[in-house]
């Protein structure tokens, strides 16, 4: 029977970014449910807690003295302020799961993904999510039924702003189907595993081999 290598591994940093509305989040989702190597990354936010929402599960609901505090000690990998709200990820969960072999899936904008890529480049794989279209992208705000309609018109206008900075990352993928976009993410995931930087010990396999 053929042994299986198990060579350890560092984990990654997989970040999805697109305008408000392109699908981000349900893929994100749908990840978390069909691979068990991954954790979403929690963040800190002043935002307020929507009735759907959990403490400590979606996102970590602190006031803005607290944020600000954490800020100052360095206790965030990244932060930014969107729609008047800040948003950050905390530095210890992140690189003890990494050590660990673990995979962490960011859902976060286009600032936090610079941020990331300045303090941990190696450990950070970027993906923009583009919608097919202007008007499907209005479609999904509106149908989403979580936010008023100034807030929709809000996160339209500042779509431009989000979409100029595709260029800024490792991948690309048009999500004008759920199921395409799902799959092309998995086989960036597959692949990204397999670089050779990310395989920390190959090179104690490679010497068992060499015996």
């Amino acid at each position: 029977m053929t042994q299986i290598a198990n060579i350890k591994r560092r984990g990654m940093m997989l970040v999805l970014s697109s305008p408000s509305g392109a699908g981000k989040t349900t893929l994100a989702k749908r990840l978390l449910e069909t691979d068990r190597n991954f954790t979403m990354s929690v963040s800190v936010t002043t935002r307020a807690k929507r009735p759907s929402e959990v403490h400590g599960r979606d996102y970590f609901f602190v006031a803005p003295a607290v944020f600000a505090d954490k800020v100052k000690r360095g206790e965030l990998l990244e932060h930014a302020t969107v729609f008047g709200n800040a948003y950050g990820t905390p530095r210890a969960a992140v690189q003890d799961a990494l050590s660990e072999g673990l995979d962490i899936l960011f859902d976060i904008d286009w600032q936090g993904t610079q941020q990331l890529k300045e303090k941990a480049r190696e450990d950070v794989v970027s993906v923009f999510i583009l919608p097919p279209s202007r008007p499907e992208l209005e479609r999904r705000l509106r149908g989403r039924a979580q936010d008023a309609p100034d807030v929709v018109a809000q996160r339209m206008a500042k779509a431009n702003d989000e979409l100029s900075h595709w260029a800024e990352y490792d991948y690309v993928i048009v999500n004008d189907s759920m199921a395409s976009a799902e799959s092309k993410i998995a086989h960036i995931v597959e692949a990204e595993r397999h670089k050779r930087a990310r395989q920390t010990g190959l090179s104690e396999f490679v010497r068992t081999l060499m015996a």
